[in-house]
């Protein structure tokens, strides 16, 4: 098979988000990648859509990168930032700080916030990516005007993500763009072949010896590193969610084991004010199984200024 990434161009596949969303797509959007240096030797890399003050900032789940949110961000048609979380996407590898830790996470996407988009009228944040926007609310909260929640909460009654536990724990490596492309049908059927198709493209990289392996390792660090490898709890960010100053919408995939009601019921005795907003026919990444829908939600809960 031909190296799918001979001729791969990040930002050359807008248009087939647009054309599989029904948008209308009569130019290239405006994008740019862009890096904050963290810590000595590290940078946190993010995509910077449109020209003017970025709106919105976004913030993918574990496992994926920024690019999970270009429909979204084409449907907006507004000037945003999407971070890769570090040891995703463009982003480096942690070396000096526990391996997938919230809070560590917070402070180098508030490296990032704080550079390009210090005026956000909202952060939108994803599964860990959510975790992470908490705990930047509640440790930078200059930074953090309202806060949307893409299903996940620090959860009330174990662990839900078995399915997704078990997809980011496979290979390490594949012998073909195909097989990894095969695993990722397999763990997303309800999503069409030419999206994921995008996601892996977007999301692998290929080895010197031909095989091909995720841009991320979540939960298997670089051997180089001595991290300790632990997965977070989630559960101790109730707490900080509580204390968030700033209006906090929920927005929860109807098909998703990963926010269930006792899940719902904690987050509206800790936040009687907000709101939780159900998604139909979405499952854990609405971004991906409902853009549309997402961007609208986005639009409404932290409009144009």
């Amino acid at each position: 098979m031909t190296d799918p990434h001979a001729t791969y161009d990040e930002f050359s596949l807008f248009h087939e988000n647009a054309e599989e969303a029904g948008l209308p797509y009569d130019d290239d959007p405006v994008v740019r990648r862009e890096s904050v240096e963290v810590a000595p030797g590290r940078r946190v890399s993010a995509l910077v859509w449109g020209e003017g003050p970025p709106e919105l900032v976004l913030v993918h789940g574990g496992g994926q990168n920024a690019h999970t949110w270009d429909t979204v961000a084409l449907a907006l048609g507004r000037p945003l930032v999407a971070v890769d979380l570090p040891g995703h996407g463009h982003s480096d590898w942690p070396t000096d700080s526990a391996w997938l830790d919230p809070a560590s996470m917070a402070d180098d996407v508030a490296r990032v916030v704080g550079r390009f988009a210090p005026d956000a009228r909202a952060v939108v944040g994803m599964s860990l990516g959510g975790a992470t926007s908490i705990l930047l609310a509640t440790r930078h909260p200059e930074l953090v005007r309202r806060l949307l929640l893409v299903d996940i909460t620090p959860g009330v009654n174990g662990d839900k993500t078995s399915d997704i536990a078990a997809f980011l724990s496979g290979p390490e490596t594949f012998a073909s763009f195909d097989e990894i492309l095969d695993r990722t049908i397999e763990f997303n059927p309800t999503r069409s072949v030419s999206s994921l198709r995008r996601g892996v493209l977007h999301n692998s990289v290929q080895l010197p010896d031909g095989t091909w392996a995720w841009r991320h390792q979540v939960g298997r660090p670089p051997v180089d590193t001595g991290l300790h490898v632990e997965r977070p709890d989630f559960q101790t960010l109730w707490d900080e969610l509580e204390r968030i100053p700033v209006p906090v919408l929920l927005a929860r995939g109807s098909r998703s084991p990963v926010v269930d009601d006792d899940d719902v019921a904690e987050f509206r005795r800790r936040r009687p004010d907000d709101r939780v907003v159900v998604v139909q026919d979405a499952g854990h990444s609405i971004q991906g199984d409902r853009p549309l829908e997402l961007a609208a939600l986005i639009g409404e809960f932290a409009p144009p200024g």
